[in-house]
């Protein structure tokens, strides 16, 4: 079962963007804002946290109709567990309880969950949530929900190279095997194409640790809404700047209009 088809204008909407242009394969968002949007309305910043789900899964939906095949969250980078201990528990918890209610949903619409980061520091309780939303939904096709968590672009760099280092020790491989295509298989994203359109929300102009090989040749879009107001509206907006914009892959205009006509 696949996710409903969209109706009225959102319809029209989501058909002129098919029509027009290139639908991203893979879109990432760092989703930033939820604590600033809390605080200016007179709540704790863990209401934030909470208000974002909306967010997520209306965005989760929207990607699912317009035929994006793989939306990767930054939902938990490592530099979060050092926020105070009761936001971070509150976090864990928020994510425990969005794991039970919406991986029924996920299947119904035939997503599948991944998760990327450093998992030997999540605690057991998320862990187990998670693993079971996994293997629930792991033959699912329609797209893939990456969420990353106690993730950072350093960390999996470092850790890439510690396990080249030990391959090139046991002689599992050679120094003239290493290249761009063997480094990414040993990151966590090896079996995930590379995002085509980074979106970041909030207002921030940076990518915070986030996808840092991975995003070599995305296109960034930056937004200063507030996590927990973005929604599909705005996602069709980072989605037609995307489509407007020209991706050369270090190659000429002239190049890229000839290969487009081949």
């Amino acid at each position: 079962m696949a996710f409903n088809e969209p109706t009225g204008s959102d319809k029209k909407v989501q058909d002129h963007l098919k029509e027009t242009g290139e639908i991203p394969r893979h879109i990432a968002i760092i989703m930033d804002g939820n604590g600033r949007w809390a605080q200016e309305k007179k709540h704790p910043r863990t209401f934030g946290h909470s208000e974002g789900v909306h967010s997520v899964r209306d965005i989760v939906e929207v990607c699912g109709q317009i035929g994006v095949k793989y939306l990767t969250l930054y939902t938990f980078s490592t530099e979060n567990w050092r926020r105070p201990k009761t936001e971070v528990a509150i976090l864990m918890k928020l994510l425990i309880r969005s794991l039970r209610k919406e991986t029924d949903k996920l299947h119904e619409n035939n997503v599948r969950l991944l998760a990327i980061g450093d998992m030997s520091i999540m605690p057991p309780k998320v862990l187990k949530e998670l693993n079971e939303s996994i293997e629930k939904t792991r033959n699912n096709k329609t797209m893939t929900l990456v969420l990353a968590l106690s993730y950072s672009g350093r960390w999996d760099i470092l850790n890439a190279v510690k396990n080249m280092a030990s391959d090139f020790k046991h002689n599992k491989i050679s120094n003239s095997e290493i290249d761009e295509k063997i480094f990414s298989s040993y990151l966590v994203t090896a079996n995930i194409p590379d995002p085509d359109l980074l979106i970041r929300t909030g207002g921030d102009f940076r990518i915070s640790n986030f996808l840092l090989w991975e995003l070599a040749y995305t296109e960034l879009y930056f937004d200063k809404t507030f996590w927990p107001e973005f929604r599909r509206n705005k996602l069709y907006d980072a989605v037609r700047e995307y489509q407007n914009r020209e991706r050369r892959f270090g190659m000429t205009t002239k190049q890229i209009q000839s290969k487009k006509k081949a």
